[in-house]
């Protein structure tokens, strides 16, 4: 399947940020637009972000998506920085019109919720996007994890070395890159929007939820038969997660590792991608190989 490589960023190009879910105020986003700034790249702030709404989400569906569908089709702006994440896209995605995005695509960026439009590019429209930290990110300073985003959007190549975990399984992989958050992954299945895993290099994460639930949306996944058919396993952060007053009584490296026993890929823990600082942008779509041995892990293009 070949994917499209939106143009990769000159300086003086425009980045648009918007906030198609939930609900962000503008001072938690004022270093990433002085970072984008100063790396020279000129700043299209959208009304959802910093928006007078009283609930959860920025503003309303028809709002949000009148915002975003008017970065998609703007031929200036070069990339879309979604603000952040939380709950929203799946209840305005299908009222999106993608017609002059195919002509003339453009780096989407963004994770958590933002997996739903990851999901519905590379699936759709096979439009590669980034999968990476959002505006608050950017009050951390210009660690690596924000860094690995100036060098892509700048064309250069992803090499990253990961340091091994006792729960991986050794082995090596090539294939297109997919995933990001489970629940949204999982949310996906079903719709226009879900992935086709197959020959993939997948990777997943998530936050908040329960043990039981991580377990559920896996076997999902299995049952839809999207865990057999991939090229390789990704785990990256499981932030915060939860347990029952009567326990599960499995990690979450025991509940994967039991998944995917039956199958024969390489599978890497630990890998700094989700909910925490350490957030490596990756390229949903880009092809990549994923090295796993006992004493090292690679993941590069």
């Amino acid at each position: 399947m070949s994917i499209i490589t939106p143009p990769y960023l000159k300086k003086g190009d425009w980045i648009g940020i918007t906030c198609p879910a939930g609900y962000l105020e503008r001072s938690k986003a004022q270093k990433c637009i002085d970072t984008l700034q100063k790396w020279g790249y000129q700043v299209l702030v959208g009304n959802t972000l910093n928006s007078r709404s009283k609930n959860y989400f920025s503003a309303t569906d028809e709002e949000r998506t009148e915002e975003l569908q008017a970065m998609l089709d703007a031929p200036e702006i070069k990339a879309i920085l979604c603000g952040r994440g939380g709950y929203g896209l799946s209840r305005i995605i299908d009222q999106l019109d993608f017609r002059k995005f195919k002509k003339n695509p453009k780096w989407i960026m963004g994770f958590s919720d933002i997996t739903l439009l990851h999901c519905h590019l590379h699936t759709k429209y096979k439009i590669s996007s980034m999968h990476a930290p959002m505006a608050a990110a950017y009050n951390d300073g210009e660690n690596k994890y924000i860094q690995s985003i100036k060098d892509v959007l700048s064309g250069n190549v992803t090499r990253y070395p990961i340091k091994p975990s006792k729960y991986n399984r050794p082995g090596s992989a090539k294939g297109q890159l997919v995933g990001g958050n489970l629940a949204m992954i999982t949310h996906a299945i079903g719709s226009v929007s879900e992935l086709n895993t197959k020959n993939k290099i997948l990777f997943i994460e998530d936050i908040g939820e329960h043990l039981y639930q991580i377990d559920r949306m896996l076997m999902q996944l299995k049952r839809s038969g999207a865990l057999k058919k991939i090229a390789g396993l990704i785990v990256g952060h499981f932030s915060d997660m939860k347990d029952t007053v009567r326990p599960f009584g499995k990690s979450i490296e025991t509940i994967i590792t039991e998944h995917v026993s039956g199958f024969n890929y390489p599978v890497c823990f630990g890998f700094p991608v989700g909910h925490e600082k350490e957030n490596l942008m990756l390229k949903i779509g880009a092809t990549y190989t994923l090295d796993v041995r006992k004493e090292s892990v690679k993941l590069f293009e």
